[in-house]
């Protein structure tokens, strides 16, 4: 995706929801999406988070963005209910669904690993995309190409020592995305597939590595072309693939 060129107006009219906007990869993918012309549902678990992003792309001359809180936690489908429905009243459709919420507390060992922990890594990581996916797809089906993406990795592939339920999770988000892929490859307008963006300077790198040179590493900004291509017309007709950059 290093040398694919978006169209100015790839995004023109777009309607697309992004969770875990509030920083790293989330709030990249959100001011590049704005950049070529979405209207940016912003969605993170606290809304005072979303400020300066939602300030920044107004200042900027993008489509005035929405802001979504959503607990991922401690949602249920229930609770979800309102969300597609106050979309549709509000913007009227969803073109795009990216999930780039994620959440790794520690490194651990099985042996030490605390159940409660790895039941709140699973329902972050792998429950709540779930849920949400589900109550956004009426709205999804309902649009003329509509996309999700789920942000993947490496570990989602090869198991790696210490990563826990992190790494479960990624595994199962893998499996979801190919599953839905297929379910929707024939009887509807979705495309569903996932990125790898391999590893970049992001808050929760820095939480769980504290002792690397944040500056080593490429910005969140650097893996944005891959998602900007699966959300726009250039990508009709391709679901269920894992881009790795």
């Amino acid at each position: 995706m290093e040398n694919y060129q978006p169209n100015p107006a790839l995004l023109a009219g777009r309607i697309i929801l992004v969770t875990g906007a509030a920083e790293g990869i989330g709030c990249a993918v959100a001011m590049a999406c704005a950049r070529y012309g979405a209207t940016l549902v912003l969605s993170d678990r606290e809304q005072r988070n979303l400020g300066p992003l939602y300030d920044e792309l107004e200042a900027g001359g993008a489509p005035e963005p929405a802001i979504l809180p959503l607990d991922l936690e401690r949602m249920d489908n229930k609770g979800l209910q309102w969300v597609p429905e106050l979309i549709g009243r509000e913007l009227g459709r969803l073109d795009g669904l990216v999930h780039c919420a994620a959440f790794a507390p520690f490194l651990s060992r099985i042996d030490d690993y605390d159940a409660t922990e790895w039941e709140r890594v699973l329902r972050i990581n792998l429950t709540a995309p779930f849920l949400l996916t589900q109550a956004c797809l009426p709205l999804l089906r309902a649009a003329d190409d509509a996309s999700v993406i789920f942000t993947l990795d490496r570990i989602g592939r090869r198991g790696a020592a210490y990563w826990g339920a992190y790494c479960a999770a990624k595994f199962g988000i893998e499996g979801f995305m190919q599953t839905l892929a297929e379910e929707t490859r024939d009887s509807s307008n979705i495309r569903v597939n996932g990125i790898d963006p391999g590893v970049v300077r992001t808050g929760l790198r820095a939480r769980l590595y504290p002792g690397e040179d944040p500056s080593r590493l490429p910005g969140a900004e650097t893996v944005t072309r891959s998602y900007l291509y699966l959300l726009g017309p250039d990508a009709v007709g391709i679901t269920g693939r894992r881009l790795p950059l």
